[in-house]
């Protein structure tokens, strides 16, 4: 059986994820704020995460390690989006987007580098918010979410450069304009859509340190 960690699991992508990999016989490690996933499977694990509570950190992780096992995949997928659109910069939430949205991960992820497997996929939900390439949209203006998300992307190339030699992946994964909290009844995607593409994702042998959207590498 493999293994896989999955933060932000209670609702939205994480919670397809979760779904979807149980479904084919793994067993998950799923994350929420307040440690509560409504899944019932014997091959789960609910615990708390919070980034803005540094001991949650510390207690997840400990309760990671106590499982005694090797992890094939990690999915940093909870996140944080609390800009009004269209407002200036707002400093206190790009400070709050920073800590969940890329120090969080980053700092989960140093965490649990023994944990991994080798081989092993380090996955960064990141968005096609983050492309540097792409022009800022009237309409998905949100400068706190979208920094703390090309943050997030540089730590992909960097940590993809620096474990390559290990058998760990990484890879950074737009999933879309998906019907979630954050993207409303209007989106195109579903959920079940989009961890479909990232178990395909998580179970590829892929070059380490890119983009991913569809199946294929985007632009950053």
């Amino acid at each position: 059986m493999k293994n896989i960690v999955i933060t932000g699991a209670s609702r939205g992508i994480g919670f397809a994820t979760a779904q979807e990999f149980l479904s084919n016989g793994w067993f998950v490690v799923g994350t929420s704020t307040s440690g509560k996933v409504n899944i019932n499977d014997d091959n789960f694990l609910s615990i708390r995460l919070n980034y803005l509570n540094s001991e949650t950190v510390t207690e997840a992780v400990r309760t990671i390690k106590n499982t005694h096992k090797k992890f094939t995949v990690l999915v940093n997928n909870a996140g944080s989006a609390r800009d009004v659109l269209d407002d200036p910069l707002d400093i206190d939430l790009l400070r709050e987007d920073i800590a969940v949205n890329l120090i969080g991960p980053a700092d989960l992820t140093s965490r649990l580098l023994d944990q991994l497997d080798s081989p092993s996929h380090i996955i960064n939900i990141s968005s096609m918010a983050s492309s540097l390439c792409e022009p800022v949209e009237e309409s998905w203006n949100i400068p706190a979410y979208k920094i703390s998300k090309a943050g997030l992307n540089m730590f992909t190339k960097t940590m993809g450069y620096q474990l390559e030699n290990k058998g760990i992946t990484v890879s950074s994964f737009d999933p879309g304009w998906v019907k979630t909290d954050m993207g409303g009844e209007d989106a195109p995607r579903d959920t079940k859509e989009v961890a479909l593409e990232l178990f395909d994702l998580a179970n590829r042998k892929v070059e380490t340190g890119q983009f991913w959207l569809h199946g294929e590498k985007r632009s950053w």
